[in-house]
């Protein structure tokens, strides 16, 4: 049996911590010594306890920790052990074109190996998330698989489904309490899209002339940010003293990428290179550029590089005369997304993952192996 539902409550609150201190004075010098060594005492004590607030808020931005997921890896997966099994998936959510294709790509894949599932979106609000995900483990799913609004927010729901004995799989954050987290180092990701950007840009600028370059971001999610952290780095690697960041702006879908875009084009009009965290930096961001044109032709000097793989992203690089030239992608198609997120779900299942963060490989996508790529997107 299949289910496909989406979630529409959307609604959200972000909290923020705050520090306050207090001190006083006296007029005798015992009383100003002891102050001295308390306020040292209470300064030592402020300066431990932020040492480990640090280290602790470190632990969370990333795994270093793991197995390197590789075509090996998911063969050892038998998708059979999915048929008859109950999967709960709760996603951040399928308005974005990335998550759509995959997501109808996985539905194929565990309806042809007799599994049921149900599919929700959580509208990226954590509140609707846990809900889902308290609801997956009343009905006493066998594996739920999150996509998080907050990893930190869901950490509890999905503890109290392990207790039930319920298999949890977390996509895109290195959680706590799961049996294995499907991740990306997504600095490193980011490095490897600022090095296509850095190397197109070695080819056509140099120091005299340098390119001026937008990052199209989206700094209020965690692994975005590390991404165009890791787009910086990559830029210098590669094409240090050669360009000059002259925006960062959001773009998380197309729309916004595209008026940001806009926007950064007419303070900057000679600004013909692009590097983003998303499939929407790409589409947007190419639109307003091939606008710009006027209808001349997309210059040699002009490129947009990104992640995510979606069918319009790589029609856009396969025609040729777009300013998209490239992009960092995961496993392939949709179809190959899909297949191994199954198999991660039946190695779950198994108890033979071998650890609890695997790092999902990346590669390029450009003219070259486009055609392959293409072939298995939905």
């Amino acid at each position: 049996m299949k289910k496909r539902m989406m979630a529409l409550v959307c609604a959200g609150t972000l909290a923020v911590g705050m520090l306050a201190g207090c001190g006083g004075s006296g007029s005798k010098t015992e009383t100003k010594a002891a102050e001295t060594q308390a306020a040292g005492e209470t300064q030592a004590a402020a300066e431990t306890e932020a040492a480990a607030e640090t280290e602790a808020a470190a632990d969370t931005t990333g795994a270093t920790e793991g197995v390197q997921a590789s075509p090996e890896f998911y063969a050892k997966a038998d998708l059979s052990v999915l048929n008859g099994k109950k999967i709960g998936i709760t996603i951040q959510s399928l308005e974005n074109a990335y998550w759509a294709g995959v997501m109808s790509a996985l539905e194929d894949v565990l309806t042809e190996n007799g599994a049921e599932y149900t599919l929700l979106s959580c509208k990226d609000n954590s509140a609707t998330q846990i809900s889902q995900i308290e609801n997956f483990t009343n009905d006493d799913y066998d594996l739920i698989m999150i996509h998080p609004s907050d990893a930190a927010a869901v950490e509890d729901a999905a503890a109290a489904a392990r207790e039930k004995g319920i298999k949890v799989m977390c996509w895109d954050d290195p959680m706590t309490n799961t049996d294995a987290n499907w991740i990306l180092d997504n600095t490193a990701l980011g490095q490897a899209i600022g090095e296509l950007a850095g190397n197109f840009i070695s080819e056509h600028y140099d120091e005299s002339n340098k390119a001026e370059v937008a990052i199209i971001g989206y700094p209020q999610t965690k692994v975005l940010l590390e991404r165009a952290n890791g787009i910086k780095m990559g830029l210098e690697n590669t094409a240090a003293g050669k360009y000059e960041v002259v925006a960062e702006q959001n773009g998380l879908e197309a729309n916004e990428a595209q008026t940001s875009m806009e926007t950064i084009l007419s303070a900057h009009p000679n600004c013909k290179v692009v590097a983003g965290v998303g499939a929407g930096a790409m589409i947007g961001s190419n639109e307003a550029l091939v606008i710009s044109m006027n209808g001349a032709p997309v210059p040699d000097d002009m490129g947009v590089f990104t992640t995510d793989v979606t069918k319009q992203q790589l029609e856009l690089i396969k025609s040729g005369d777009q300013a998209a030239r490239a992009i960092i992608g995961f496993e392939g198609s949709d179809v190959d997304t899909a297949t191994a997120c199954a198999s991660m779900y039946a190695l779950i299942l198994s108890d033979a993952v071998g650890a609890q963060n695997v790092f999902r490989g990346v590669a390029p996508i450009d003219a070259a192996n486009i055609d392959t790529i293409m072939s298995g997107m939905k």
